[in-house]
Parts: C-alpha cells; sequence; structure tokens
C-alpha cells in the first residue's frame, strides 16, 4: 500500500467509523476525540492535536465540513476545502481518524464514538463543551487544553493579508 492511501484510509465516514470504534472498544483501547476547522494548519494546532493525542490511545478527530466552516467562520472561510484539511490531518502520525460532521455541533458524532476523553481548547468551559454530558455519564473525562499564544488561523489569515507574515 502507497503511502497515500494509508493516510486516504484514516479518513472515514459514519459506516467505517463503527467498525474501527468496534475494534478499538474490544483492544480496550482508551479513545479520544476532539473537533475543529483546521483551515489552515499551524504550529497551534500541532501542539493542541499532541496533546491530545497523548491522553489516550486513539485519537479521533471531528472535521467541520465546508458549509459548517463557513456557518461558523463567514464566508472567507474556509480557505482549504474540507478534502484537503481532511488528508493534511489525516497524515498526521498521531492521528487516527478523521470523521467530517456538518451540524453546528459534534454532539451526534460524540454520541456514536462514546470517547474516554473528550478535549477541547482551554478557551471553552468543560461544562459548556458539546458532549460533556455523554462522556460524563460514562464515566470518561473532558479535558481542555491551553492552546499556543499567538497562533490561530485568524490571525494567520490577517497577517498574510496586511503582509506582516
Amino acid at each position: 500500500m502507497e503511502k497515500i492511501d494509508h493516510i486516504r484510509n484514516k479518513i472515514l465516514d459514519r459506516i467505517h467509523l463503527e467498525r474501527f470504534l468496534a475494534i478499538w472498544r474490544f483492544q480496550d483501547l482508551k479513545i479520544v476525540f476532539t473537533n475543529g476547522c483546521f483551515d489552515i494548519l499551524h504550529r497551534g494546532h500541532i501542539e493542541y492535536l499532541a496533546r491530545a493525542a497523548s491522553l489516550g490511545d486513539i485519537l479521533v478527530l471531528g472535521l467541520n465540513t465546508d458549509r459548517s466552516v463557513k456557518k461558523i467562520k463567514g464566508n472567507l472561510r474556509p480557505v482549504q476545502d474540507e478534502r484537503s484539511r481532511a488528508l493534511v490531518l489525516a497524515s498526521l502520525s498521531f492521528v487516527s481518524a478523521i470523521v467530517l460532521f456538518s451540524e453546528e455541533t459534534p454532539y451526534e458524532l460524540i454520541k456514536t464514538i462514546q470517547p474516554n476523553i473528550l478535549v477541547k481548547g482551554a478557551d471553552y468551559a468543560p461544562e459548556d463543551i458539546a458532549g460533556y454530558d455523554i462522556v460524563n455519564s460514562k464515566g470518561g473525562k473532558v479535558v481542555t487544553i491551553e492552546l499556543t499564544e499567538g497562533y490561530s488561523t485568524t490571525k494567520l489569515i490577517e497577517r498574510l493579508n496586511t503582509g506582516k507574515a
């Protein structure tokens, strides 16, 4: 199998995700879930995702579709389409699976995954994170991770647009 095929195989639809979840649960692996737009991958994303992956054995990443990014971030986003964003994220060795979602929050996806650990940035209060109730009710943990100061896609786009990159 070529490397690119290995990367593409990490991008799962919900049916394939459920198959992998059954295997991972059978193997008693600790499943970590996080989500986001990840429009232009930068240092802040890498540090955040690496820390999230360190909390368990499997890192499943819910990726906002283009439609949901536009709804959240405005009509000028995303900069990269969902397939491109998914491929870049799937190339990270510590990301086990990517699943696209178009809902406003990944609540239904979290309901399907039933992660042991739910992760978001520390700019969220744990009880305000979509899926908090699901994870807590099954004895899992909701963890917030400090964001790398000075790194955000919005700031990066602003710097590029002003020529101060």
